[in-house]
């Protein structure tokens, strides 16, 4: 049995013909896998001895689209992972960690419409092996979102800079005994009172780090520290931001966490 049958096969068994009948909507859960594999392919890596592929997939959907799907939301990511994992696997493609698949949800879709972002992480430093022969590359933040329809021939790319109608998760730091909601932006963090947040701690400079919108979600810069700014205990000169992520600031931890 191929792969994407044996997918199939699993979507068609997930609740014992309930999904069949509460799923109203044009965007099928095959073919999402489809486009996600198509997506993986496109966006290869070649490093020294092997093609890395994303490990790290955004499906958006409408939202009438994106209700169909509450229910079974968790048991379909698994099995995306399964199967881009397994596809991965039959085509001799690398992955630098099991891949992950989130559902989001776009006002800018049309009933039907779905689109899909990839990106390549590499695995967190101290994942990472002491000695290797290569490093993994990393594609950074997430690129365009390609757009499939079913009314359409090929897929369009989802302009990035075009307002949404969503609103955004609000933004909370967690630490030092209490909840911060980021309102600013920038947001910054530091030993000095003019700081949005102020840190009472030697190991934190007066102006140590900010936070800056990055679309829908946030990145955080160091802003020329002497300590630096780690992500999950990983040293970044910036990066983007997902909720859980632990920032640490000198020797101060602070829980980055969207509501």
């Amino acid at each position: 049995m191929s792969v994407l049958r044996n997918l199939e096969s699993k979507l068609g068994s997930l609740v014992e013909g309930a999904f069949s009948r509460a799923f109203k909507s044009r965007v099928e859960p095959v073919e999402i896998a489809r486009k996600l594999a198509k997506e993986m392919e496109e966006a290869k890596m070649a490093s020294v001895s092997r093609t890395y592929v994303p490990n790290h997939y955004r499906v958006f959907l409408s939202p009438e689209d994106r209700s169909q799907f509450a229910t079974y939301e968790p048991a379909l990511r698994k099995e995306l992972s399964d199967y881009l994992l397994e596809h991965a696997r039959a085509e001799g493609l690398a992955l630098t960690s099991r891949p992950a698949v989130e559902f989001l949800t776009d006002e800018r879709l049309g009933l039907g419409e779905f689109g899909i972002q990839a990106q390549l992480l590499s695995p967190p430093e101290e994942e990472k092996p002491v000695a290797g022969p290569e490093i993994a590359p990393s594609q950074g933040d997430f690129g365009h979102t390609m757009v499939y329809s079913p009314d359409a021939a090929a897929a369009r790319v989802l302009e990035p800079d075009r307002p949404s109608r969503a609103v955004a998760p609000r933004a909370v730091l967690a630490g030092l005994g209490r909840r911060t909601v980021v309102e600013a932006d920038p947001f910054t963090i530091g030993r000095s009172r003019d700081c949005d947040l102020v840190v009472d701690d030697p190991n934190i400079s007066r102006h140590h780090a900010e936070l800056r919108r990055a679309g829908d979600g946030w990145r955080i810069a160091d802003l020329g520290s002497t300590n630096g700014v780690k992500i999950n205990r990983r040293r970044v000169d910036e990066g983007l931001l997902r909720s859980g992520d632990r920032i640490t600031l000198g020797l101060t931890d602070l829980d980055f966490e969207l509501e």
